[in-house]
Formats: structure tokens, C-alpha cells, sequence
């Protein structure tokens, strides 16, 4: 009994534009991750890049539910002693909005090579404008 690998197009691979303007930010990011990794395919294999590219615009726009607004907080370390911040989702969005939405999909992709090269395949910008308008990306409608 042989096992069969499917062959990955790398030619083949869509670009899919979303617009996060209202979205809830859990659900917009596993929508997002199942692209990635290409789980909406027929030839999904586990420990392949056969996903798609991801362009998500008004990436400050999107929602998140209940009180997380100011009580959710995120933590960066400097690497010296005493050196955690910690920024509520009010201020993260103030400064850098994209931070969002790319820390919640890195948080549902594998945590290895694969999903390293899966993260350099997303793309967020904070306004409605993006330049991948000549890869013709195709608007996203099945995300709730």
C-alpha cells in the first residue's frame, strides 16, 4: 500500500482580499487561518503549504466582543529584567491595528517552519487601500 501526496501548484495559489470593517476578530481569524493553511481544499495535507494568500483591509475596524476592549491585555518582553509591557486591545489598535488581527491568526496556525511560511502569506493593512491590486485578489464573502 502506497500513501498518495498530493502535488502542490505553487502557480496556482489565489489571493483573497477580506474587509475586517465589523468583523469579530475570533472568527474572522480561523476563517483566516483555514485559508492559509488550505484547509478549504481538496488536497489539504497537513504538512504542506497548499493555502492561499490573505490580504485583509480595515484592519482597525474589527470587533471584538464584550469587555475586551480594555480588559484583554497583550504582553511583550524586552529580554531584560523588568522589561514586560502590557497594552489593552484599545491601545494596540491606536498604535498598530494590523498587530490585531495577526497575533490572533498566528495563535491558530502550527507553531513550526511550516507555520512560519504560512504567516508570511498574510497580509493586513489598516486602511481600505492595499498593494496587491495586480495579484487580483478575490473578495472574501463566507466569513460571518
Amino acid at each position: 500500500m502506497k500513501t498518495h501526496l498530493p502535488k502542490v501548484d505553487l502557480n496556482a495559489r489565489k489571493w483573497h482580499v477580506v474587509d475586517a470593517d465589523g468583523k469579530v476578530l475570533g472568527r474572522l481569524a480561523v476563517q483566516i487561518a483555514d485559508i492559509l493553511r488550505g484547509k478549504d481544499k481538496p488536497v489539504y495535507t497537513p504538512h504542506l503549504d497548499a493555502g492561499d494568500f490573505v490580504v485583509v483591509i480595515n484592519a482597525e475596524k474589527v470587533r471584538v466582543t464584550g469587555k475586551k476592549e480594555t480588559d484583554k491585555r497583550y504582553m511583550t518582553y524586552s529580554g531584560w529584567k523588568g522589561g514586560e509591557k502590557y497594552r489593552t486591545v484599545a491601545e494596540v489598535r491606536q498604535r498598530h491595528p494590523e498587530r490585531l488581527i495577526m497575533h490572533a491568526v498566528k495563535g491558530m496556525i502550527p507553531k513550526n517552519r511550516l507555520g512560519d511560511r504560512l504567516l508570511t502569506k498574510l497580509k493586513v493593512y489598516k486602511g481600505p487601500d492595499h498593494p496587491h491590486a495586480a495579484q487580483q485578489p478575490v473578495p472574501l464573502t463566507s466569513i460571518a
